[in-house]
């Protein structure tokens, strides 16, 4: 039995070492240099050629590289009946959480603003909110989203959450659905985007959504680009609507040089490392799969295929 990596887009060498100095006797196949096919029973992988995972007669189970498994289900040719899996993993966890916090720190202390004004030799002063004053709404309460919301929370800020089914979360407001997307939306100041991709997540950060929150709300999307429509982010900015965003995540990765976000002065782009799964703590986690479907037995952290995670 052995386990096959499939990537397009990362640098495998730490999770083939995490692998092989965690359990030694195991076989590692990196795709599409895979010298036994049959013998493959586990897949570990990342944005991987659609269709590849047929080329193995015996797989039994596919994790995710990370806490996202949409590039997994973007297949149309997944194996029937084999389980899919994400990784959560404390560090990544922690990362997600410690970023949303700087990232709604730079914005509610005017730092990106001064920077700028760094740039042209300004000394402009402006008054700022204290995080009792503001309230950060977060979409999406899995576990980085909740991780984040208890982060914020424990610094002094006003947290809402909303998710697609009730959830709840010492300290924090929440809202369920779409009958509650609205309020949850009116009451944050900042919008903070963790939700899964699905397809009915995909584009939720529409002209629409902007609209309901606050006059001179502040966006952030740490989720994935898909769920961002630029051109609508950009027009609400414009008008004035919205005072900025803070951007990780791109429909097209990297972001090409001449787009409009690298010169727009209220957007600040970052380059999808908010949280990176760090494979030495996570490995742990990958081998447990490994075996466990190697056993007949259901993996940690299966994704829903009706949900989309």
């Amino acid at each position: 039995m052995s386990i096959v990596i499939l990537n397009q887009g990362k640098d495998i060498s730490p999770w083939i070492k995490a692998l092989q100095e965690a359990r030694p006797s195991l076989n590692v196949e990196v795709y599409p240099e895979v010298s036994k096919p049959e013998e493959v029973t586990f897949a570990l992988a990342w944005n991987h050629p659609l269709g590849a995972f047929n080329e193995f007669p015996n797989l039994r189970g596919i994790s995710s590289m990370g806490a996202g498994v949409d590039h997994v289900l973007k297949d149309p040719e997944l194996p029937a009946g084999v389980p899919i899996s994400r990784i959560t993993d404390e560090d990544l966890t922690n990362d997600m959480a410690n970023f949303v916090l700087a990232l709604v720190l730079n914005h509610t202390r005017g730092l990106a603003f001064y920077k700028l004004q760094e740039e042209k030799e300004a000394w402009q002063p402006r008054p700022y909110r204290r995080n009792e004053q503001v309230t950060v709404g977060v979409m999406g309460l899995g576990v980085l989203g909740a991780a984040a919301a208890e982060k914020l929370r424990r610094n002094g800020f006003k947290v809402a959450g909303w998710a697609r089914t009730a959830k709840e979360l010492e300290g924090v407001q929440a809202f369920a659905g779409d009958e509650q997307l609205d309020a949850f939306l009116a009451t944050s100041d900042i919008l903070v985007c963790l939700l899964p991709l699905t397809p009915e997540t995909a584009d939720i950060l529409n002209k629409e959504t902007f609209r309901k929150l606050p006059q001179g709300a502040f966006v952030i999307n740490v989720a994935r680009g898909q769920h961002l429509v630029e051109e609508d982010l950009v027009e609400m900015i414009d008008k004035g609507h919205l005072a900025g965003a803070s951007l990780d995540v791109f429909r097209q990765e990297p972001l090409p040089k001449s787009h409009v976000f690298w010169q727009h002065p209220a957007i600040q782009v970052t380059p999808h490392i908010a949280s990176v799964t760090n494979p030495a703590s996570a490995v742990a986690q990958v081998l447990e799969n490994y075996d466990r479907v190697n056993r007949d037995e259901a993996p940690l952290n299966v994704v829903s295929l009706e949900k989309g995670y």
